[in-house]
């Protein structure tokens, strides 16, 4: 994997954590959030996921290419369930999440 094509898939994670990071708090602000119960879990779980994702390319990790595997579930995971809500926040974290899961896939190899 190349400089540039590990470079891109960090600035990937890092896009997908700052648009799950407002649907979170987008979600939490809406009169049914009982209802985004598990797209808030998840938009979470995936912003935290992604900065790790992010940290261990940085660091070279001996792990790195696992963790993104896993990073790619979970933004495949937090990509379908945002999908299901019409609120804007939702549509853009999951398409975030989907475009970070190709790059971690490919990451992986």
């Amino acid at each position: 994997m190349s400089t540039e094509q590990i470079q891109s898939c960090m600035e990937e994670c890092l896009q997908a954590v700052m648009a799950c990071n407002h649907c979170y708090q987008a979600c939490l602000e809406e009169y049914h959030a009982g209802m985004l119960k598990a797209s808030i879990r998840l938009s979470r779980e995936c912003a935290e996921i992604c900065a790790f994702a992010a940290q261990a390319m940085s660091l070279n990790s001996s792990y790195a290419k696992q963790i993104c595997m896993i990073c790619a579930e979970v933004c495949e995971a937090c990509a379908q369930e945002c999908r299901k809500h019409d609120h804007d926040p939702c549509q853009r974290c999951a398409e975030a999440c989907y475009s970070c899961a190709l790059a971690c896939k490919a990451m992986a190899g």
